[in-house]
């Protein structure tokens, strides 16, 4: 991950529809969502919805893979973990103790060793 790179993941996030729309989709991980379905549960004409998949996969975010007549968008959760560890790279100057509370804000609510697992 590079500073370009982290800026275009950024710029496409920085904008309402586009981050409701990423953050729908990393709740529907690994399943994803068809175009047409990401459009009604963000409540925008799908040719809106087309426009901001468009941005948000030309940042490397998320990707479109077609099945039959459908377009099913995942989240590339490897890119975004990118730009986070880009972000955070050089963290508090290598202080732990000013690191800690990030970290543990970080630390997801599931147990990632279990399968399936309510948050």
């Amino acid at each position: 991950m590079d500073e370009q790179q982290t800026i275009a993941a950024l710029a496409a996030l920085a904008q309402p529809t586009r981050l409701r729309t990423f953050r729908l989709l990393v709740e529907r991980e690994p399943e994803g969502v068809p175009a047409g379905e990401l459009a009604r549960l963000v409540d925008v004409p799908q040719n809106t919805m087309s426009a901001h998949l468009a941005t948000l996969s030309q940042a490397g975010l998320v990707s479109g893979e077609r099945q039959s007549r459908s377009i099913i968008y995942r989240v590339d959760l490897d890119r975004f973990r990118a730009v986070m560890v880009y972000l955070l790279q050089d963290c508090c100057g290598g202080n732990a103790s000013l690191c800690t509370p990030l970290i543990t804000d970080l630390t997801p609510c599931c147990d990632p060793r279990q399968e399936t697992q309510a948050c």
